[in-house]
């Protein structure tokens, strides 16, 4: 299967890891392509992330739902996003990357509108909220297709740095909506009658239209259809009978997971445990902006340190941010040490982010040097695995926050969901040593 490009003339087959290409005008494509998903990637994540803030807002706007309905409202985008990535991830090479990213992006519009226009109103059914949460999750399905695009630019040297980059600058989109969605929704900006003591929610929706209007613009005119010879859906559908995809899978639902799921929980579990936490709520995005931070910084370590190193140290430090949440809740720091937990948390996530999101691609490659396969069609079923694995790690951003709220439902406190992620960040540090860093491990990354 091959794809055409825009106007511009690329190589076919596209192949970065061609010497002379790369160092043609390959390398100048890669970055641009690279530097246009960005902003789409930036705007997908904060709209994916809108409900773990408008939550926090809507009982005082004379919204009557339980904790445990606004917790399925901030997990439910998670679930829909998930779920969609797998098919995200599949449809680039048969779409193409310019294409699929500007027409993505264009489909954030729906939500936006929708939220805008039902939160005007108290009345509005809690089932028209849930379909407004679901339809937030068509910015999480984003990723894969953007990462998969990414990783195809790209030579396997290079891409730890470029697929951190990319995801890190796109997870600042979950600290610019905690940040911005609480100072909008304070200001009258488009003449709406006021909810509540002095608040409009509907800006929360309304700000993002012009933003997603013209990223979407600028991807489908900045970045190309590259030519690629890829895999067919039968060579790709391989991958969910490929034990690396599926080990990969796990470890990336406890980075990825982590930091999509403590910030989807974030801003609601603080203010049912700690409501007199007023200036930590004010400052609850910090938390996704230091782990957004800190993804290229993963990446980097992982280029130079190896994947599998850096991860297991980082499962280390999630499984120590959840004993400091455990001893605050149990009167041992209070409020001080289950923020300082969380921002622990959110670093060790981030990092852990791009060190295994490295090692997705590398393990393709590792396996196609010792079997002697094709390094090219080892790239193309990587750039696939990457939407697998990005999928699955996605699903974090379901079960952490409906775990925090079916805790609290049933025990009265999110102790329990808390032990369970305990237990399975010892399972993530297991697999991570054994399968990958362990000497003479099967997959060396």
């Amino acid at each position: 299967m091959t794809t055409v490009s825009k106007p511009l003339s690329l190589p076919l087959p596209w192949n970065p890891e061609d010497p002379d290409l790369w160092a043609d005008r390959g390398r100048a494509v890669a970055l641009r392509n690279l530097g246009f998903a960005i902003p789409p990637l930036a705007l997908s994540f904060a709209v994916w992330m809108l409900w773990s803030v408008l939550v926090v807002h809507l009982p005082a706007a004379g919204f009557r739902y339980s904790t445990n309905q606004l917790f399925w409202l901030s997990a439910l985008p998670a679930l829909c996003g998930a779920t969609l990535r797998i098919f995200y991830g599949f449809a680039v090479p048969w779409v193409g990357g310019r294409r699929w990213t500007a027409l993505s992006t264009a489909s954030l519009l729906l939500p936006t509108t929708g939220i805008a226009l039902a939160v005007q109103d108290p009345g509005t059914p809690y089932e028209w909220m849930v379909v407004l949460a679901l339809l937030c999750g068509l910015g999480g399905a984003n990723f894969a297709s953007c990462m998969a695009h990414i990783s195809a630019c790209f030579p396997a040297r290079d891409q730890g740095v470029a697929l951190g980059l990319g995801a890190g600058f796109g997870h600042l989109g979950i600290g610019l909506v905690q940040w911005a969605v609480p100072a909008v929704i304070a200001l009258d900006l488009f003449g709406l009658p006021v909810q509540g003591d002095g608040l409009w929610l509907a800006n929360a929706g309304l700000v993002w239209l012009p933003l997603i209007a013209l990223a979407s613009l600028a991807a489908w005119f900045g970045m190309d259809d590259l030519p690629s010879g890829g895999v067919s859906m039968a060579e790709q559908a391989q991958l969910f009978t490929h034990r690396h995809s599926w080990l990969m899978s796990w470890l990336y639902l406890g980075s990825f997971g982590s930091f999509i799921g403590f910030a989807a929980a974030g801003p609601l579990l603080l203010r049912s445990q700690y409501p007199d936490q007023q200036a930590a709520q004010q400052l609850v995005w910090l938390g996704p902006l230091l782990g957004a931070l800190a993804r290229p910084l993963g990446g980097w370590l992982a280029d130079d340190l190896g994947g599998a190193r850096i991860s297991l140290g980082c499962f280390g430090a999630l499984a120590l941010g959840v004993v400091g949440l455990l001893a605050s809740l149990m009167g041992e720091g209070g409020g001080p040490l289950f923020i300082a937990s969380l921002v622990l948390i959110f670093i060790a996530a981030g990092v852990a982010n791009g060190s295994t999101f490295r090692m997705v691609p590398l393990g393709f490659l590792r396996e196609a040097e010792q079997a002697g396969g094709s390094a090219r069609e080892a790239h193309a079923q990587g750039a696939a695995a990457l939407g697998l694995c990005s999928a699955i790690g996605a699903y974090g951003g379901f079960f952490v926050p409906k775990s925090f709220g079916s805790a609290i439902a049933l025990a009265g406190g999110p102790q329990a969901a808390l032990y369970c992620f305990l237990a399975f960040y010892l399972s993530c540090m297991a697999i991570c040593w054994w399968f990958y860093g362990r000497p003479r491990a099967p997959l060396s990354c």
